[in-house]
Formats: C-alpha cells, sequence, structure tokens
C-alpha cells in the first residue's frame, strides 16, 4: 500500500512541483494549504484568497485531494508577536526562521499526522538525509536558493519523516516541470516579503502595530544631522533611505547607521571609512544543534550571518553562558536578532539568534 505524503501547498511552484514530483513517485499525495495571515494588504486585497486558488487549480490538474488549515492565531501569538517584540527592543528579528520551527514543522506537521500521514513534504530548497533515528539537513543542489539558512532552528524530531522533494533539482529545473504538466504556477513569479505576510511597505506595516517616534540623527561627536522616522525601521550598516545627504563636510561619501540608542531614542551614523561596522566575532545566547550538540567544544567551520551571504569561515567556542563566534576575516554590520548559522561542507550544523557583535 502507497505511503501518504502531506504535502504544505502554498500556491507557488516550488510546492506545486514538489507535490507533482512525489505523485509521480507513486506516493498517496494529499494538498494542506496554509492560512496563516487574514489582514489584506495596502491594496485591500488577501493574498491567501489567491494563493489557495491556485492551489485548487494544481491540486485538480494533478489528481490530488487537497484542504486548507487555519492557524492565524498560532501565528500572531508565536511568530508574529515576538516578531514586534524583537522591533521593539531595537533588534532585527527573522520571522521566517521562527515560522519554519512554530508553524510549519509543528502545527502543520502535527495536524497532516493526524490526517494519516506517514510522511510531510514541502517545496523549500534543502536536502535530507534520514539516518535511522539521525536526521542531517543537507544544502540543495541549487546553492542560490538555498534554503537551509530559515530551517536551523529545526529539532530531530521535527526533522523525522520530512521530505524535501527539491533538493536535488535547480530553480530552472522546477519551472520547466511546471510546465511540462501545465501547472497554473507555472510562470508565477516567487514570494517575497514576509513569512505568509508577503511584500509590503514595510513602514507603513510596521506603524499599524508599533508607534513610531520621531527622534534625532547624530553623529558620535554632537552634530544634528536629522530626525529618524522611528529606530525600528534602521538597521546597522544601513545606507539608504536616511534623507541626510549633501551634509558639509562629508566630502561626498556616504553616511551609515552605527547605532541605535533606545534609551535616548538617539540614531548615530557616520560616513566615510566603515571600521567601525567591521566586528572580529559574535555571541549568541544558545544555538540549536543539528543532529546534535558538537562533540568538541571548540571547532572551526562556515557559517552565515544574513540569508543573502556567502558563507565566512570561523572558530566557534560553547562556552558556559553561550556560544563565542570568531570571524577569519572581520565581517560587516554584524546584526542583532538575525541568525548565526553554521555549516559543515554539505550539512547545516544548526544555528542561534545573534546577540551581540564583538569589537577587538
Amino acid at each position: 500500500m502507497a505511503k501518504t505524503v502531506v504535502v504544505g501547498m502554498s500556491g507557488g511552484v516550488d510546492s506545486s512541483v514538489a507535490a507533482l514530483i512525489l505523485k509521480e513517485q507513486g506516493y498517496n499525495v494529499v494538498g494542506l494549504f496554509m492560512n496563516n495571515w487574514e489582514e489584506k494588504d495596502e491594496c485591500g486585497a488577501c493574498t491567501g484568497e489567491e494563493d489557495f486558488a491556485d492551489v485548487r487549480r494544481v491540486a485538480n490538474a494533478i489528481g490530488i485531494p487537497y484542504y486548507s488549515v487555519n492557524f492565524a492565531k498560532e501565528y500572531m501569538d508565536r511568530v508574529f508577536s515576538y516578531f514586534l517584540e524583537e522591533y521593539n527592543a531595537g533588534r532585527t528579528p527573522n520571522p521566517d526562521v521562527l515560522c519554519n520551527r512554530e508553524i510549519k514543522f509543528k502545527d502543520f506537521k502535527e495536524t497532516a499526522f493526524r490526517l494519516g500521514a506517514d510522511y510531510i513534504a514541502t517545496g523549500h530548497y534543502c536536502d535530507i538525509l534520514h539516518d535511522g533515528d539521525t536526521h542531517y539537513l543537507l544544502k540543495a543542489k541549487d546553492q542560490s536558493k538555498d534554503q537551509t539558512y530559515f530551517l536551523n532552528q529545526l529539532s530531530q524530531s521535527q526533522l523525522d519523516k520530512v521530505l524535501f522533494p527539491l533538493g536535488k533539482l535547480d530553480k530552472s529545473e522546477v519551472r520547466e516541470i511546471a510546465k511540462k504538466y501545465g501547472l497554473a504556477t507555472a510562470t508565477k513569479k516567487d514570494s517575497t516579503g514576509i513569512c505568509f505576510i508577503g511584500e509590503r511597505n514595510f513602514r507603513q506595516f510596521l506603524q499599524n502595530y508599533i508607534p513610531n517616534k520621531a527622534g534625532k540623527i547624530m553623529t558620535y561627536d554632537g552634530k544634528i544631522l536629522g530626525e529618524h522616522l522611528g529606530l525600528m525601521y534602521y538597521t546597522i550598516g544601513q545606507r539608504r533611505g536616511l534623507n541626510i545627504g549633501g551634509q558639509k563636510g562629508d566630502e561626498g561619501s556616504r553616511w551609515f547607521v552605527i547605532e541605535k540608542d533606545l534609551k535616548n531614542n538617539i540614531l548615530y551614523v557616520a560616513h566615510g571609512q566603515e571600521d567601525r561596522l567591521f566586528s572580529s566575532g559574535l555571541m549568541m545566547k544558545e544555538c540549536n544543534w543539528i543532529p546534535a550538540r558538537p562533540e568538541k567544544d571548540e571547532f572551526t567551520c562556515t557559517a552565515k550571518f544574513r540569508y543573502r551571504q556567502p558563507e565566512q569561515k570561523c572558530t566557534v567556542k560553547i562556552l558556559a553562558d553561550g556560544i563565542k563566534v570568531e570571524f577569519a576575516e572581520k565581517q560587516r554590520a554584524i546584526t542583532e536578532g538575525q541568525f548565526a548559522v553554521f555549516y559543515d561542507g554539505e550539512k547545516c550544523l544548526g544555528g542561534g539568534v545573534i546577540d551581540k557583535p564583538l569589537f577587538e
């Protein structure tokens, strides 16, 4: 008897092709659409309705049953509330990582198994190796699309009985498969923006949840250059959108953010040499290790400190009060609240939230 796989279908081309591949491989495939955000965008449109219509078209085309499940409350309570808390604290969170841990591989997976699933599958670009009770998270063949960074918080139980059908495919191949089978999502644009919320005017969106508090833009020597719109809108190292160009003495070089002073509501900026943006390491309070805590308390590996970044060589030291990461080469604009994710070749070793950068 064929094994049942419940596929998380988003209405995009990736999850559509994941479902198709599993159906072709002989699995009994069921599509499950997650409705995690119910508010309309600035144009009054609810993208979830459009996406579910695409799920319906794809499921009918490949001949699989499909259902919808609502996790809007869970998403608000466990993902979006964290997102707002971090911005209020002056940090820059990555809600997509938390969404995977709290919704897609928790609530979704639990629902799928209640429906009788033997496995779950998603359209993530990554691969997985199941070695008995040990599960290794591996990079995708398409390195430009690899999404292991966003899955760094998954536990062994969450990775158990999980399939990633796109792990050995390039994005171009996925598009070609969708076109070959005439799937409605074959040419659909990839989703961008915040997980399940989508692409928004970010400042306008945040204003709906966090009151913006304008304040001074200053240099460390006390010069006032302008007014910021609210510290939550800025990140360390940011150069665009400061609206303070043309200041006397800036010699044509671009201003950039070097500090957010929450206590006094001041945004500190500098121009010229960016040395003060480059740190020698970082601290993390904790790390989720995949598949388990390393045997040695000190080891070398590579790491990413933001998603769109080549891997960097580093030394990881597991201490009694946290994890210290020392960079082989100084890194620019290490951002509190983002994730540091570790790699050993093709294996993702896990990761954790950046607590603070370290300077020599």
